[in-house]
């Protein structure tokens, strides 16, 4: 039997993706700690955090589950504590993922168009509570998913495989919990998304145009670094956020459409385009998780200077040994 082409992509793709997702946010995590990147502290622990969710999802997401459990369905990861843990995981770190996104974008907002509230909530300590705050929540919004799924089988008195209750989906809290799940992401986190940017741009703008009428048409072809500044902060900011919208875009068409959420358990015609159109939705979600490395080396010159030092120390102290 010939094996479809969306399953012969799919064993390419998600080895790919780990390969060079896991070291590109561990990069990105040991470049932000180092803090030699120009960006300000409460940026640094933002995007921290996105790098550490994005790194969660390259771990779980894809390598656990997409890798282990698919191409090795009779390990441990099939027993039914460990797959419910890693079903809860992976909805966890891709909420993390999205709304650390929306944290840092709430972050360049105030920044930019708050000066007065700037002081109070852009700090580090304020940047770690709202993360930490944060993640504590969005934890214990996913806990059904610990109740959500039952054993498939038994073998040797040990539960193997998950399979979703139908008591608890076809549930008013069932249900619910569904709808949260849909909302909470990412149809929530990109309107924010898009509220705040909206925002950014409009404070921007009118800025942009009193500093003109200030600085007067004598100094019209001198730079100001202000402007400048709030350049280089726009750029960031829409390459992050409008990168993970257009990678979601076609997962969120996909579940409007097709009304298939879970590919893990999808055991019809794999050339169905439902089918394809879901599963192609789960690669680019994923891909959003490799791409912020890419974008901060592209919009920041520090960043791309710290990459190369960090990227050439381990080749340094190898050359070292040899010679030695």
């Amino acid at each position: 039997m010939v094996r479809p082409t969306i399953l012969k992509f799919r064993d390419i793709y998600y080895p790919f993706l780990a390969t060079f997702g896991v070291p590109a946010n561990l990069l990105t995590i040991v470049i932000l700690f180092r803090g030699n990147c120009g960006l300000s502290k409460s940026v640094s622990v933002y995007m921290g955090a996105m790098a550490t969710a994005d790194l969660l999802v390259m771990i779980f997401n894809v390598i656990m589950h997409h890798i282990f459990a698919y191409h090795f369905p009779h390990s441990f990861l099939s027993y039914t504590a460990v797959c419910k843990f890693i079903i809860y995981i992976n909805s966890t770190s891709l909420n993390l993922s999205v709304w650390y996104t929306v944290l840092f974008t709430v972050d360049r907002f105030v920044s930019i168009c708050c000066q007065k509230f700037k002081t109070k909530y852009c700090t580090v300590r304020k940047a770690a509570a709202v993360i930490t705050t944060a993640s504590v929540l969005i934890y214990f919004q996913s806990l059904p998913f610990l109740f959500a799924y039952k054993f498939e089988r038994i073998i040797h008195n040990i539960h193997w495989g998950c399979l979703p209750r139908i008591d608890f989906f076809t549930s008013p809290a069932g249900v619910g919990f569904s709808w949260l799940q849909s909302a909470l992401a990412p149809w929530i986190p990109f309107a924010l998304i898009l509220l705040f940017n909206c925002l950014t741009v409009r404070c921007i703008l009118v800025a942009s145009r009193d500093r003109s009428r200030l600085r007067g048409h004598s100094s019209e072809n001198q730079s100001d670094p202000e402007m400048e500044n709030r350049r280089k902060s726009i750029i960031l900011l829409f390459s992050v956020s409008g990168s993970l919208m257009v990678l979601w875009l076609t997962a969120m068409v996909s579940f409007l459409t097709t009304g298939l959420t879970n590919t893990a358990h999808y055991r019809g015609d794999y050339t169905a385009p439902a089918y394809i159109a879901t599963e192609t939705g789960y690669m680019l979600i994923y891909l959003s998780s490799c791409t912020n490395t890419c974008i901060y080396a592209v919009t920041q010159t520090k960043f791309r200077d710290e990459l190369k030092k960090v990227v050439k120390s381990p080749c340094t102290l190898i050359l070292i040994l040899v010679k030695k």
